[in-house]
């Protein structure tokens, strides 16, 4: 009976004396020092990305007590210490230190050749160029995409004012185009100057005199037709000619005291039926007219 106790806690001893041996081998393990040789890929605060022949993201822990320097002479035998700043992205370093329990590389040493870090400065300063241009290409490219979309929302609204514009001339030719059955006895055309509506005085005694004469004309009706030049936004010339048109209709039922069941609707006709040279300044006063014609229907006058 005593003989098994003993053997027992021999047994016991010994299973404890390996224990505590494997764990002193594996502190020694990570305690050893080693030394890797790599290029740094990333640095946030006191930890690098090292990529090495043999790890391609080895993490590497800088601390207070890490001894960071710059090897020099032609056996590179001296160093000169350096900032921990010094470590970029970029840079090709040797480390010494020891592993972690968290299979982190606490780095002792870190030495560098000046050369390595002038290219490494090169590069970063590369990047550092190329993502301003980069920035600088984004602002550029939301500017033009915005001038774009402006554009791109004047051209829609030109489009809309001119399909309503051809909308009007239509209808006005539509409108006059049924006159065939009327004879021209009489006719005045007014002109304008360039952006002007207001009618010239002189026109006016000849308005009246139309008017006058018109009343002669048994069953006559007053047919009113402004046209302006083609010079500028086809919207702003159908509102000139659509200007022109009215400023005249109003001499002729004020002075002219035409009744307005003898008026046909005075007709904005826009750049249509251009008449002068619309590349000449002659030709372009010839554009910016009114005509204004007293008709009679044929059936009236027995035709």
């Amino acid at each position: 009976m005593i003989v098994t106790k003993l053997n027992v806690s021999r047994t016991t001893y010994l299973a404890g004396v390996s224990i505590i041996g494997l764990t002193l081998l594996t502190a020694t393990a990570f305690a050893q020092s080693v030394k890797v040789e790599g290029l740094i890929k990333g640095r946030s605060g006191p930890e690098m990305i090292v990529q090495t022949s043999d790890t391609p993201d080895l993490v590497i822990l800088l601390t207070d007590s890490t001894d960071v320097g710059q090897v020099q002479g032609i056996l590179k035998a001296r160093k000169k210490e350096m900032s921990m700043a010094a470590l970029i992205p970029g840079l090709k370093i040797k480390v010494e230190g020891a592993y972690n329990n968290q299979h982190q590389l606490v780095a002792d040493k870190v030495r560098f050749k000046g050369n390595d870090l002038q290219r490494a400065q090169a590069i970063e300063a590369g990047m550092h160029e190329t993502k301003v241009e980069t920035e600088q290409n984004k602002e550029e490219l939301e500017r033009q995409k915005a001038a774009l979309e402006q554009q791109q929302a004047q051209l829609a609204e030109h489009q809309a004012k001119l399909a309503e514009n051809k909308a009007a001339i239509d209808a006005a030719v539509a409108r006059f185009g049924q006159l065939d059955d009327y004879y021209i006895m009489d006719e005045v055309t007014v002109y304008f100057g360039n952006g002007k509506v207001d009618v010239d005085p002189k026109y006016t005694t000849q308005l009246l005199a139309l008017t006058e004469k018109a009343k002669t004309v048994n069953g006559y009706m007053i047919e009113v037709k402004g046209f302006a030049s083609a010079t500028g936004s086809a919207a702003m010339n159908q509102k000139l000619s659509e200007d022109h048109a009215n400023n005249v209709t109003t001499i002729l039922l004020q002075q002219g005291r035409v009744p307005l069941t003898r008026m046909l609707a005075p007709g904005a006709m826009g750049e249509s039926e251009q008449v002068g040279n619309a590349k000449t300044a002659e030709g372009q006063a010839e554009n910016r007219r009114v005509v204004v014609r007293v008709l009679q229907n044929k059936a009236i006058a027995g035709v």
